[in-house]
């Protein structure tokens, strides 16, 4: 493999660098450190097969047009992409490959098969979700909550979210909670809470360093070698395992 690194001086950049060693043939970063490029246009043209992403969401465009320029794989880990910027992405799919999810934790793949196998057995259950990180995260919820989100509502297609929870108001059905918290130095927790009338099941994952993410995203480049056009996530790596 031959990875480009968007985001290379980031801690998620160098964490992945560290893992790829010489498999790395291009690294691109905003603050220019240790000589390495600021902006794709300085790059250039370099020999790789697969761009990993770890920079900021708002760079997503010029990610994806040095990757459609170079006619290469891309591997999408950044998060809080707006509407305007996932449309991007799946345009993008159109043309080259792309993998995209909102964790490259195969733990959180495997937290996300097992929330939606549980809102199938338990339809009439109250579900929440609860996600806590560090306090110098900037969106919430997480994306990795998003994912819970739409596994439930796959089985529940009229599930609406309730982000937070203020005022009056009874809670409703149809409604999957979606609660945040952020605290010191947290690296990353996901919990689903399925309660009936006469029992309760609750799903937890937790992200002990932030390496399960890197080791993700080198999963998901290895996975998307020889990948035609497209859109993947972690539920086919997942199958492809």
């Amino acid at each position: 493999m031959r990875a480009i690194l968007c985001g290379a001086n980031g801690a998620m950049g160098k964490l992945i660098d560290g893992i790829l060693g010489s498999e790395v043939v291009g690294r691109v970063s905003i603050d220019g450190e240790n000589g390495v490029p600021k902006t794709f246009a300085e790059l250039g043209s370099v020999d790789g097969d697969i761009l990993i992403d770890f920079s900021h969401h708002s760079a997503i465009a010029d990610v994806l047009t040095y990757a459609k320029a170079q006619r290469c794989a891309a591997v999408i880990g950044t998060t809080g992409h707006t509407e305007e910027e996932k449309a991007l992405i799946y345009a993008a799919a159109e043309e080259i490959p792309v993998f995209y999810s909102g964790n490259m934790s195969l733990g959180i793949a495997v937290l996300c098969r097992l929330a939606k196998q549980a809102a199938s057995f338990f339809p009439d259950a109250d579900i929440e979700i609860v996600e806590t990180h560090h306090n110098r995260k900037v969106d919430a919820p997480s994306g990795t909550a998003w994912m819970l989100y739409n596994a439930v509502k796959e089985v529940r297609p009229h599930a609406t979210a309730h982000c937070g929870r203020a005022g009056e108001g009874k809670r409703t059905h149809d409604e999957i909670g979606i609660s945040s918290l952020r605290l010191g130095n947290v690296v990353g927790v996901h919990e689903v809470y399925i309660h009936t009338p006469t029992q309760s099941l609750q799903l937890r994952h937790e992200a002990i360093t932030r390496g399960m993410l890197a080791e993700g995203a080198v999963d998901a480049a290895r996975f998307m070698e020889g990948k035609g056009k497209g859109l993947y996530n972690m539920n086919q790596l997942l199958e492809d395992r």
